[in-house]
Order: C-alpha cells, then structure tokens, then sequence
C-alpha cells in the first residue's frame, strides 16, 4: 500500500518559522547567502500563509451566508417583530 504524502505544515508552525527567519533577518547575524536562502524560504512561507487565510475567510464566507439565510427575516416583516414586550 502507497504511503501517504506528508501533511502540510499548520499555519502556526508555518508562522512560527517565518518569524524566526524574520528575526535573524533583521539581526544580521547570518552571510549573505544563507540571508538570500532564508529571505527566499520567507517569501515562499508568507505566499502559502496569504493562501491558507484566504481559504479560512472564504470558508467564513459560506458559513456566515449559511446561517443569515437561516435567520432573514420574511418580506414585510421587521426583525423581532414577533417577540413580545
């Protein structure tokens, strides 16, 4: 039986990782190479991060369309017009 591809980092890890990288960025500790690669490993982190929370609104979208429809009101009718004072 084939083995299953490996899961994709979760957003947090994947955060966690571009704000370490961030912050050897900006102490300067690293050579210009290993900044390029980590400069590059950060662009390729905050592109897949952008992703991940546009699926996450997206997803927010749908449920919220979900439920508003489940509480319109009917045509004609003011909200809490039902409810007794």
């Amino acid at each position: 039986m084939p083995k299953k591809p490996a899961t994709k980092e979760s957003f947090e890890k994947q955060f966690q990782e571009l704000e370490t990288i961030v912050a050897k960025l900006e102490a300067g500790t690293t050579n210009l190479d290993e900044s390029l690669e980590q400069f590059k490993r950060g662009l390729e982190l905050a592109q897949d991060l952008k992703q991940k929370l546009t699926e996450v609104e997206n997803r927010v979208e749908i449920i919220k369309k979900r439920f508003s429809k489940d509480f319109e009101t009917k045509p004609g009718e003011e909200p809490g017009e039902d409810e007794e004072v």
